[in-house]
Protein backbone atom coordinates (compact mmCIF):
# COMPACT_ATOMS: atom_id res chain seq x y z
CA UNK A 1 0.00 0.00 0.00
CA UNK A 2 1.24 3.50 -0.77
CA UNK A 3 0.55 4.72 2.75
CA UNK A 4 -0.63 8.07 4.06
CA UNK A 5 0.54 11.13 2.18
CA UNK A 6 3.03 13.14 4.26
CA UNK A 7 3.08 16.91 4.08
CA UNK A 8 6.16 18.93 3.14
CA UNK A 9 6.94 19.98 6.71
CA UNK A 10 7.14 16.33 7.81
CA UNK A 11 9.35 15.40 4.87
CA UNK A 12 11.74 18.25 5.67
CA UNK A 13 12.46 16.79 9.11
CA UNK A 14 14.35 13.82 7.60
CA UNK A 15 17.84 13.76 6.14
CA UNK A 16 17.30 11.68 2.99
CA UNK A 17 20.00 9.51 1.44
CA UNK A 18 18.38 9.91 -1.97
CA UNK A 19 15.52 11.95 -3.40
CA UNK A 20 14.14 10.82 -6.75
CA UNK A 21 12.32 13.67 -8.51
CA UNK A 22 9.62 12.41 -10.86
CA UNK A 23 6.79 9.92 -10.34
CA UNK A 24 6.53 8.37 -13.79
CA UNK A 25 7.79 4.92 -14.73
CA UNK A 26 11.45 5.98 -14.74
CA UNK A 27 11.39 7.51 -11.27
CA UNK A 28 9.33 4.63 -9.92
CA UNK A 29 11.80 2.14 -11.38
CA UNK A 30 14.77 3.96 -9.85
CA UNK A 31 13.10 3.98 -6.43
CA UNK A 32 12.30 0.27 -6.59
CA UNK A 33 15.72 -0.84 -7.79
CA UNK A 34 17.46 1.41 -5.27
CA UNK A 35 15.46 -0.07 -2.40
CA UNK A 36 16.07 -3.65 -3.56
CA UNK A 37 19.87 -3.57 -3.54
CA UNK A 38 21.55 -5.16 -0.49
CA UNK A 39 24.11 -2.33 -0.33
CA UNK A 40 21.32 0.26 0.06
CA UNK A 41 19.52 -1.51 2.90
CA UNK A 42 18.64 0.97 5.62
CA UNK A 43 18.93 4.02 3.37
CA UNK A 44 16.16 6.60 3.42
CA UNK A 45 14.91 7.13 -0.12
CA UNK A 46 12.07 9.41 -1.16
CA UNK A 47 10.25 9.94 -4.47
CA UNK A 48 8.53 13.27 -5.13
CA UNK A 49 6.05 13.92 -7.94
CA UNK A 50 4.86 17.44 -8.80
CA UNK A 51 1.35 16.30 -9.78
CA UNK A 52 -0.05 12.77 -9.54
CA UNK A 53 1.89 9.55 -10.04
CA UNK A 54 2.03 8.75 -13.78
CA UNK A 55 0.33 12.09 -14.54
CA UNK A 56 2.59 12.78 -17.53
CA UNK A 57 3.95 10.54 -20.25
CA UNK A 58 3.53 7.36 -18.22
CA UNK A 59 -0.28 7.45 -18.38
CA UNK A 60 -0.44 8.65 -22.01
CA UNK A 61 1.69 6.14 -23.91
CA UNK A 62 0.54 3.66 -26.55
CA UNK A 63 -0.07 1.10 -23.75
CA UNK A 64 2.48 -1.36 -25.11
CA UNK A 65 5.24 -3.38 -23.51
CA UNK A 66 7.15 -4.16 -26.67
CA UNK A 67 10.49 -4.45 -28.39
CA UNK A 68 9.77 -1.96 -31.14
CA UNK A 69 9.83 -3.36 -34.67
CA UNK A 70 10.63 0.03 -36.20
CA UNK A 71 13.71 0.42 -34.02
CA UNK A 72 15.13 -2.60 -35.83
CA UNK A 73 14.97 -0.62 -39.06
CA UNK A 74 16.91 2.18 -37.33
CA UNK A 75 19.60 -0.31 -36.38
CA UNK A 76 18.98 0.10 -32.64
CA UNK A 77 19.38 -3.60 -31.90
CA UNK A 78 20.53 -3.06 -28.32
CA UNK A 79 17.34 -1.20 -27.42
CA UNK A 80 15.19 -3.90 -29.04
CA UNK A 81 17.08 -6.70 -27.29
CA UNK A 82 16.79 -4.98 -23.90
CA UNK A 83 13.10 -4.29 -24.47
CA UNK A 84 12.25 -7.85 -25.44
CA UNK A 85 14.23 -9.23 -22.51
CA UNK A 86 12.24 -7.00 -20.15
CA UNK A 87 8.95 -7.73 -21.93
CA UNK A 88 9.31 -11.43 -21.25
CA UNK A 89 10.17 -10.78 -17.58
CA UNK A 90 7.05 -8.65 -17.10
CA UNK A 91 4.85 -11.20 -18.89
CA UNK A 92 6.05 -13.87 -16.47
CA UNK A 93 5.79 -11.85 -13.28
CA UNK A 94 2.65 -9.73 -13.64
CA UNK A 95 0.47 -11.48 -16.28
CA UNK A 96 -2.66 -9.84 -14.88
CA UNK A 97 -1.31 -6.45 -15.95
CA UNK A 98 1.07 -7.16 -18.87
CA UNK A 99 -0.61 -9.48 -21.37
CA UNK A 100 0.68 -11.01 -24.58
CA UNK A 101 -1.09 -9.69 -27.65
CA UNK A 102 -1.21 -10.76 -31.29
CA UNK A 103 0.08 -8.15 -33.75
CA UNK A 104 -0.30 -7.96 -37.52
CA UNK A 105 2.06 -5.88 -39.64
CA UNK A 106 -0.06 -5.13 -42.71
CA UNK A 107 1.71 -5.45 -46.09
CA UNK A 108 0.37 -4.01 -49.35
CA UNK A 109 1.76 -4.05 -52.88
CA UNK A 110 4.84 -1.93 -53.63
CA UNK A 111 5.31 -1.35 -49.92
CA UNK A 112 8.56 -1.53 -48.02
CA UNK A 113 9.16 -3.41 -45.83
CA UNK A 114 7.48 -6.25 -47.70
CA UNK A 115 7.11 -9.89 -46.69
CA UNK A 116 10.66 -10.84 -47.61
CA UNK A 117 12.22 -7.86 -45.84
CA UNK A 118 10.13 -8.55 -42.75
CA UNK A 119 11.09 -12.23 -42.46
CA UNK A 120 14.70 -11.79 -41.21
CA UNK A 121 13.62 -8.89 -39.00
CA UNK A 122 10.99 -11.04 -37.30
CA UNK A 123 13.38 -13.98 -36.96
CA UNK A 124 15.82 -11.76 -35.07
CA UNK A 125 12.99 -10.14 -33.08
CA UNK A 126 11.86 -13.52 -31.79
CA UNK A 127 15.45 -14.63 -31.16
CA UNK A 128 16.04 -11.62 -28.90
CA UNK A 129 12.90 -12.57 -26.92
CA UNK A 130 13.77 -16.26 -26.76
CA UNK A 131 10.53 -17.32 -28.45
CA UNK A 132 9.34 -18.15 -31.95
CA UNK A 133 5.80 -17.20 -32.81
CA UNK A 134 5.97 -15.08 -35.97
CA UNK A 135 4.40 -16.31 -39.20
CA UNK A 136 3.16 -15.00 -42.51
CA UNK A 137 -0.61 -14.61 -42.97
CA UNK A 138 -1.86 -14.79 -46.54
CA UNK A 139 -4.35 -12.26 -47.88
CA UNK A 140 -7.14 -14.82 -47.46
CA UNK A 141 -6.29 -15.51 -43.82
CA UNK A 142 -5.83 -11.81 -43.11
CA UNK A 143 -9.18 -10.74 -44.53
CA UNK A 144 -10.82 -13.52 -42.56
CA UNK A 145 -9.20 -12.20 -39.34
CA UNK A 146 -9.80 -8.51 -40.14
CA UNK A 147 -12.74 -8.36 -42.57
CA UNK A 148 -13.10 -4.57 -42.23
CA UNK A 149 -9.65 -3.97 -43.75
CA UNK A 150 -9.60 -2.58 -47.30
CA UNK A 151 -8.41 -5.34 -49.65
CA UNK A 152 -6.92 -3.05 -52.29
CA UNK A 153 -3.33 -4.11 -53.10
CA UNK A 154 -3.36 -6.20 -49.92
CA UNK A 155 -0.69 -8.93 -49.86
CA UNK A 156 -1.03 -10.26 -46.30
CA UNK A 157 0.48 -9.58 -42.90
CA UNK A 158 3.33 -10.65 -40.67
CA UNK A 159 1.97 -12.10 -37.44
CA UNK A 160 3.99 -11.72 -34.23
CA UNK A 161 3.35 -10.98 -30.57
CA UNK A 162 4.15 -8.18 -28.15
CA UNK A 163 2.18 -7.12 -25.06
CA UNK A 164 -0.48 -4.65 -23.89
CA UNK A 165 -0.58 -2.89 -20.53
CA UNK A 166 -2.32 -0.17 -18.58
CA UNK A 167 0.73 2.08 -18.30
CA UNK A 168 -0.47 4.07 -15.28
CA UNK A 169 -1.28 0.87 -13.38
CA UNK A 170 2.23 -0.42 -14.17
CA UNK A 171 3.68 2.70 -12.51
CA UNK A 172 1.46 2.18 -9.49
CA UNK A 173 2.40 -1.51 -9.28
CA UNK A 174 6.09 -0.53 -9.23
CA UNK A 175 5.42 2.10 -6.56
CA UNK A 176 3.52 -0.37 -4.38
CA UNK A 177 6.50 -2.72 -4.59
CA UNK A 178 8.97 0.08 -3.79
CA UNK A 179 7.02 1.16 -0.72
CA UNK A 180 6.90 -2.44 0.52
CA UNK A 181 10.70 -2.47 0.13
CA UNK A 182 10.90 0.57 2.43
CA UNK A 183 10.75 3.51 0.04
CA UNK A 184 8.67 6.65 0.59
CA UNK A 185 6.55 8.39 -2.05
CA UNK A 186 4.61 11.64 -2.17
CA UNK A 187 2.53 13.20 -4.95
CA UNK A 188 1.57 16.83 -5.55
CA UNK A 189 4.98 17.92 -4.27
CA UNK A 190 6.85 20.12 -6.74
CA UNK A 191 10.63 20.58 -6.66
CA UNK A 192 11.20 24.16 -7.76
CA UNK A 193 15.00 24.15 -7.74
CA UNK A 194 17.91 22.43 -6.10
CA UNK A 195 21.37 23.51 -5.02
CA UNK A 196 24.47 22.01 -3.47
CA UNK A 197 24.60 22.33 0.34
CA UNK A 198 27.81 23.83 1.78
CA UNK A 199 28.35 20.76 3.99
CA UNK A 200 27.65 18.30 1.18
CA UNK A 201 24.53 16.93 -0.39
CA UNK A 202 21.70 19.03 -1.76
CA UNK A 203 18.93 21.41 -0.72
CA UNK A 204 15.67 21.00 -2.60
CA UNK A 205 13.12 23.80 -2.55
CA UNK A 206 9.78 21.98 -2.51
CA UNK A 207 6.20 23.29 -2.76
CA UNK A 208 3.35 21.25 -1.29
CA UNK A 209 0.31 21.78 -3.53
CA UNK A 210 -2.09 20.74 -0.75
CA UNK A 211 -0.83 22.78 2.19
CA UNK A 212 0.45 25.62 -0.01
CA UNK A 213 3.71 25.61 1.91
CA UNK A 214 7.31 25.68 0.68
CA UNK A 215 10.11 23.95 2.55
CA UNK A 216 13.70 22.88 2.04
CA UNK A 217 14.38 19.15 1.92
CA UNK A 218 17.94 17.86 2.40
CA UNK A 219 19.32 14.88 0.49
CA UNK A 220 22.75 13.33 0.11
CA UNK A 221 22.00 12.43 -3.53
CA UNK A 222 19.42 13.51 -6.12
CA UNK A 223 18.11 11.80 -9.24
CA UNK A 224 16.27 14.00 -11.72
CA UNK A 225 13.80 11.66 -13.46
CA UNK A 226 11.32 14.25 -14.66
CA UNK A 227 11.04 13.06 -18.25
CA UNK A 228 10.29 15.85 -20.70
CA UNK A 229 11.00 18.39 -17.93
CA UNK A 230 14.48 17.02 -17.19
CA UNK A 231 16.30 20.03 -18.63
CA UNK A 232 14.77 22.30 -15.97
CA UNK A 233 16.70 20.62 -13.13
CA UNK A 234 19.72 19.10 -14.90
CA UNK A 235 21.88 22.25 -14.80
CA UNK A 236 23.23 21.45 -18.27
CA UNK A 237 22.42 22.52 -21.81
CA UNK A 238 19.11 21.25 -23.16
CA UNK A 239 19.15 17.63 -24.27
CA UNK A 240 15.47 16.66 -24.39
CA UNK A 241 13.33 17.02 -27.50
CA UNK A 242 9.66 16.86 -26.40
CA UNK A 243 7.57 14.98 -28.96
CA UNK A 244 3.80 14.80 -28.69
CA UNK A 245 1.93 11.58 -29.39
CA UNK A 246 -1.86 11.47 -29.54
CA UNK A 247 -4.42 8.66 -29.61
CA UNK A 248 -8.13 8.29 -30.28
CA UNK A 249 -10.47 5.87 -28.50
CA UNK A 250 -13.41 4.53 -30.52
CA UNK A 251 -16.30 2.31 -29.47
CA UNK A 252 -15.27 -1.30 -30.11
CA UNK A 253 -18.53 -2.18 -31.86
CA UNK A 254 -17.79 0.48 -34.49
CA UNK A 255 -14.50 -1.23 -35.35
CA UNK A 256 -14.25 -4.62 -33.61
CA UNK A 257 -10.51 -5.26 -33.84
CA UNK A 258 -9.06 -8.22 -31.94
CA UNK A 259 -5.45 -8.03 -33.19
CA UNK A 260 -3.13 -5.05 -32.86
CA UNK A 261 -2.60 -3.81 -36.41
CA UNK A 262 0.52 -1.97 -37.51
CA UNK A 263 -0.35 0.06 -40.61
CA UNK A 264 1.77 2.48 -42.62
CA UNK A 265 -0.03 5.81 -42.89
CA UNK A 266 -0.94 6.61 -46.52
CA UNK A 267 0.38 10.14 -46.22
CA UNK A 268 3.89 9.68 -44.84
CA UNK A 269 4.34 5.90 -44.36
CA UNK A 270 4.75 6.26 -40.59
CA UNK A 271 3.62 3.16 -38.66
CA UNK A 272 0.35 3.72 -36.78
CA UNK A 273 -1.28 1.19 -34.45
CA UNK A 274 -4.96 0.23 -34.39
CA UNK A 275 -5.57 -2.08 -31.44
CA UNK A 276 -7.99 -3.27 -28.76
CA UNK A 277 -7.58 -1.78 -25.30
CA UNK A 278 -9.96 -1.94 -22.33
CA UNK A 279 -12.99 -2.67 -24.45
CA UNK A 280 -12.23 0.12 -26.92
CA UNK A 281 -10.42 0.39 -30.23
CA UNK A 282 -7.41 2.67 -29.91
CA UNK A 283 -5.73 4.47 -32.81
CA UNK A 284 -2.33 6.11 -32.56
CA UNK A 285 0.18 7.51 -32.37
CA UNK A 286 1.32 10.78 -33.87
CA UNK A 287 4.85 12.16 -33.64
CA UNK A 288 5.12 15.96 -33.52
CA UNK A 289 7.38 18.45 -31.79
CA UNK A 290 5.61 19.83 -28.73
CA UNK A 291 6.16 23.50 -27.95
CA UNK A 292 3.54 24.00 -25.23
CA UNK A 293 3.99 24.36 -21.47
CA UNK A 294 5.22 20.98 -20.25
CA UNK A 295 3.67 21.51 -16.80
CA UNK A 296 0.17 21.71 -18.28
CA UNK A 297 -2.17 19.02 -19.62
CA UNK A 298 -1.45 18.09 -23.24
CA UNK A 299 -4.20 18.05 -25.87
CA UNK A 300 -4.78 16.09 -29.05
CA UNK A 301 -4.90 18.80 -31.75
CA UNK A 302 -7.22 19.15 -34.73
CA UNK A 303 -4.28 18.33 -37.00
CA UNK A 304 -3.70 15.04 -35.19
CA UNK A 305 -7.39 14.07 -35.20
CA UNK A 306 -7.47 14.65 -38.95
CA UNK A 307 -4.28 12.63 -39.46
CA UNK A 308 -5.56 9.60 -37.52
CA UNK A 309 -9.04 9.73 -39.07
CA UNK A 310 -7.40 9.89 -42.50
CA UNK A 311 -5.74 6.55 -41.76
CA UNK A 312 -8.99 5.02 -40.51
CA UNK A 313 -11.02 6.15 -43.51
CA UNK A 314 -8.33 4.95 -45.93
CA UNK A 315 -7.81 1.52 -44.34
CA UNK A 316 -11.38 0.80 -43.16
CA UNK A 317 -13.58 2.65 -45.68
CA UNK A 318 -16.64 0.46 -45.11
CA UNK A 319 -16.66 1.29 -41.38
CA UNK A 320 -17.21 5.01 -42.11
CA UNK A 321 -15.34 6.14 -39.00
CA UNK A 322 -15.82 9.85 -38.33
CA UNK A 323 -15.17 12.29 -35.52
CA UNK A 324 -18.58 11.39 -34.09
CA UNK A 325 -17.26 7.89 -33.30
CA UNK A 326 -14.46 9.19 -31.08
CA UNK A 327 -15.31 8.63 -27.43
CA UNK A 328 -12.19 10.36 -26.11
CA UNK A 329 -8.63 11.26 -26.98
CA UNK A 330 -5.41 11.53 -25.04
CA UNK A 331 -2.01 13.03 -25.73
CA UNK A 332 1.37 12.73 -24.06
CA UNK A 333 4.86 14.12 -24.52
CA UNK A 334 7.73 11.71 -25.09
CA UNK A 335 11.09 12.77 -23.64
CA UNK A 336 13.35 12.04 -26.60
CA UNK A 337 17.10 12.64 -26.31
CA UNK A 338 17.75 15.01 -29.21
CA UNK A 339 20.31 13.93 -31.78
CA UNK A 340 20.99 17.55 -32.71
CA UNK A 341 20.83 16.61 -36.38
CA UNK A 342 17.40 18.05 -37.12
CA UNK A 343 15.93 14.63 -37.81
CA UNK A 344 12.29 13.98 -38.55
CA UNK A 345 10.65 13.27 -35.14
CA UNK A 346 9.95 9.64 -36.04
CA UNK A 347 13.64 9.05 -36.86
CA UNK A 348 14.96 10.12 -33.46
CA UNK A 349 16.26 7.25 -31.32
CA UNK A 350 14.21 6.11 -28.32
CA UNK A 351 17.24 5.18 -26.21
CA UNK A 352 17.61 6.69 -22.74
CA UNK A 353 20.48 8.81 -21.49
CA UNK A 354 21.97 9.29 -18.02
CA UNK A 355 24.26 12.21 -17.23
CA UNK A 356 25.69 13.88 -14.13
CA UNK A 357 26.31 17.56 -13.46
CA UNK A 358 27.60 18.90 -10.15
CA UNK A 359 26.52 15.67 -8.46
CA UNK A 360 22.95 15.62 -9.76
CA UNK A 361 22.16 12.51 -11.80
CA UNK A 362 19.66 13.17 -14.61
CA UNK A 363 17.92 10.48 -16.64
CA UNK A 364 15.56 10.96 -19.55
CA UNK A 365 14.40 9.24 -22.71
CA UNK A 366 13.89 5.52 -23.03
CA UNK A 367 10.80 3.35 -23.10
CA UNK A 368 8.14 2.23 -20.66
CA UNK A 369 9.28 -1.35 -21.19
CA UNK A 370 12.91 -0.85 -20.12
CA UNK A 371 12.41 0.93 -16.79
CA UNK A 372 14.42 -1.70 -14.89
CA UNK A 373 17.42 -1.41 -17.23
CA UNK A 374 17.26 2.40 -17.04
CA UNK A 375 17.23 2.23 -13.24
CA UNK A 376 20.42 0.14 -13.22
CA UNK A 377 22.21 2.78 -15.32
CA UNK A 378 21.11 5.41 -12.79
CA UNK A 379 22.35 3.37 -9.81
CA UNK A 380 25.69 2.97 -11.52
CA UNK A 381 25.90 6.73 -12.13
CA UNK A 382 25.22 7.22 -8.41
CA UNK A 383 28.06 4.83 -7.61
CA UNK A 384 25.69 2.45 -5.83
CA UNK A 385 26.52 -0.48 -8.12
CA UNK A 386 29.52 -1.18 -10.34
CA UNK A 387 29.80 -2.60 -13.85
CA UNK A 388 30.08 -6.19 -12.64
CA UNK A 389 26.99 -5.87 -10.43
CA UNK A 390 25.06 -4.25 -13.27
CA UNK A 391 25.86 -7.13 -15.62
CA UNK A 392 24.73 -9.60 -12.96
CA UNK A 393 21.41 -7.77 -12.60
CA UNK A 394 20.70 -8.07 -16.33
CA UNK A 395 20.22 -11.83 -16.23
CA UNK A 396 19.23 -12.31 -12.60
CA UNK A 397 16.41 -14.76 -11.98
CA UNK A 398 15.40 -12.85 -8.86
CA UNK A 399 11.81 -11.68 -9.14
CA UNK A 400 11.23 -7.98 -9.67
CA UNK A 401 7.82 -8.16 -7.98
CA UNK A 402 8.26 -10.33 -4.91
CA UNK A 403 5.62 -8.94 -2.54
CA UNK A 404 2.14 -10.38 -2.53
CA UNK A 405 -0.20 -7.42 -2.95
CA UNK A 406 -3.84 -8.41 -3.44
CA UNK A 407 -5.33 -5.98 -5.94
CA UNK A 408 -9.01 -5.90 -6.92
CA UNK A 409 -9.87 -8.32 -9.72
CA UNK A 410 -9.15 -7.04 -13.23
CA UNK A 411 -7.79 -3.69 -12.03
CA UNK A 412 -5.64 -2.54 -14.93
CA UNK A 413 -6.48 -5.52 -17.15
CA UNK A 414 -5.76 -4.07 -20.62
CA UNK A 415 -8.06 -6.55 -22.38
CA UNK A 416 -11.17 -6.12 -20.24
CA UNK A 417 -13.77 -3.41 -20.65
CA UNK A 418 -14.56 -1.33 -17.57
CA UNK A 419 -18.17 -1.75 -16.52
CA UNK A 420 -19.97 0.38 -13.99
CA UNK A 421 -21.36 -2.09 -11.46
CA UNK A 422 -21.09 -2.89 -7.73
CA UNK A 423 -17.69 -4.56 -8.26
CA UNK A 424 -16.35 -1.37 -9.82
CA UNK A 425 -17.56 0.67 -6.85
CA UNK A 426 -15.80 -1.79 -4.54
CA UNK A 427 -12.63 -1.28 -6.58
CA UNK A 428 -12.99 2.47 -6.18
CA UNK A 429 -13.35 2.03 -2.42
CA UNK A 430 -10.11 0.02 -2.32
CA UNK A 431 -8.28 2.61 -4.42
CA UNK A 432 -9.25 5.65 -2.40
CA UNK A 433 -8.18 3.88 0.79
CA UNK A 434 -4.83 2.54 -0.43
CA UNK A 435 -3.43 4.61 -3.30
CA UNK A 436 -2.82 8.15 -2.04
CA UNK A 437 -5.70 9.75 -3.95
CA UNK A 438 -5.82 13.55 -3.82
CA UNK A 439 -8.21 14.48 -6.63
CA UNK A 440 -11.12 12.86 -8.46
CA UNK A 441 -9.14 12.76 -11.72
CA UNK A 442 -6.49 10.67 -9.92
CA UNK A 443 -9.16 7.98 -9.52
CA UNK A 444 -10.93 8.16 -12.86
CA UNK A 445 -8.04 8.92 -15.25
CA UNK A 446 -5.07 7.06 -13.71
CA UNK A 447 -5.97 4.65 -10.87
CA UNK A 448 -8.69 3.43 -13.24
CA UNK A 449 -9.35 4.36 -16.88
CA UNK A 450 -13.06 4.84 -16.38
CA UNK A 451 -12.96 8.47 -17.49
CA UNK A 452 -10.98 7.67 -20.63
CA UNK A 453 -13.33 4.94 -21.82
CA UNK A 454 -16.71 6.60 -21.20
CA UNK A 455 -18.46 9.31 -23.17
CA UNK A 456 -18.12 12.66 -21.37
CA UNK A 457 -15.90 11.02 -18.79
CA UNK A 458 -18.79 8.96 -17.39
CA UNK A 459 -20.43 12.05 -15.92
CA UNK A 460 -23.78 10.27 -15.47
CA UNK A 461 -22.18 7.94 -12.92
CA UNK A 462 -20.70 10.66 -10.74
CA UNK A 463 -23.50 10.60 -8.12
CA UNK A 464 -22.64 6.99 -7.20
CA UNK A 465 -18.91 7.72 -7.31
CA UNK A 466 -19.54 10.69 -5.04
CA UNK A 467 -20.89 8.37 -2.34
CA UNK A 468 -17.66 6.34 -2.31
CA UNK A 469 -15.38 9.38 -2.28
CA UNK A 470 -17.28 11.16 0.46
CA UNK A 471 -17.34 8.03 2.62
CA UNK A 472 -13.64 7.17 2.43
CA UNK A 473 -12.00 10.53 1.69
CA UNK A 474 -14.19 12.60 4.02
CA UNK A 475 -14.98 15.11 1.28
CA UNK A 476 -17.81 17.43 2.27
CA UNK A 477 -20.30 18.73 -0.31
CA UNK A 478 -18.19 21.77 -1.15
CA UNK A 479 -15.08 19.65 -1.73
CA UNK A 480 -17.03 17.22 -3.91
CA UNK A 481 -18.39 20.07 -6.02
CA UNK A 482 -14.84 21.40 -6.48
CA UNK A 483 -13.56 17.97 -7.49
CA UNK A 484 -16.44 17.31 -9.87
CA UNK A 485 -16.01 20.69 -11.59
CA UNK A 486 -12.25 20.16 -11.82
CA UNK A 487 -12.66 16.69 -13.32
CA UNK A 488 -15.29 17.65 -15.89
CA UNK A 489 -13.20 20.63 -16.98
CA UNK A 490 -10.19 18.34 -17.52
CA UNK A 491 -12.32 15.91 -19.53
CA UNK A 492 -13.87 18.60 -21.72
CA UNK A 493 -10.66 20.53 -22.25
CA UNK A 494 -8.02 17.83 -22.59
CA UNK A 495 -9.62 14.42 -23.25
CA UNK A 496 -12.40 15.34 -25.66
CA UNK A 497 -11.22 15.66 -29.27
CA UNK A 498 -11.68 18.90 -31.23
CA UNK A 499 -15.05 19.01 -32.95
CA UNK A 500 -13.93 20.42 -36.31
CA UNK A 501 -13.64 17.19 -38.32
CA UNK A 502 -16.56 15.01 -39.37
Amino acid sequence: MLGTRMDATTLAQTEWDLVVVGGGITGAGVLLEAMRRPQTRGKKILLLEQKDFAWGTSSRSSKMVHGGIRYMAQGDFRLVRESLHERERLLREIPDLVQRQAYLFIVRGRQFPNRWAMAPIMWLYDAFAGIRDHQWLSKARLTQSVPQLDATHLKGAMYYTDALVDDARLVLRVLHEAVLEGGQVCNYMQVNHLSAHHTGGFDLSVSDALSQTEVTIHAKSVVNATGALADALSGTEKRVRPLRGSHLLIEHHRLPIEHSLTILHPRDKRPVFVYPWMGMTCVGTTDLDHTGDLRQEVDCTEEEVHYLLELMQHEFPAAHITQADIVSSFAGVRPIIASGRGLNPSQERRSHSVWTHQGVVTVSGGKLTTFRVIAHDVLRALGWIDEHQQRALWDTQERLFRHNVVFPNDLGNPKKAIEFNPAFLQTLAWIVQHEMVVHLDDVLLRRTRFGNTQSNGGCEYLPQIRTVCQKYLAWDDARWQFEQDRYLNIIQTHYSPPKTYT
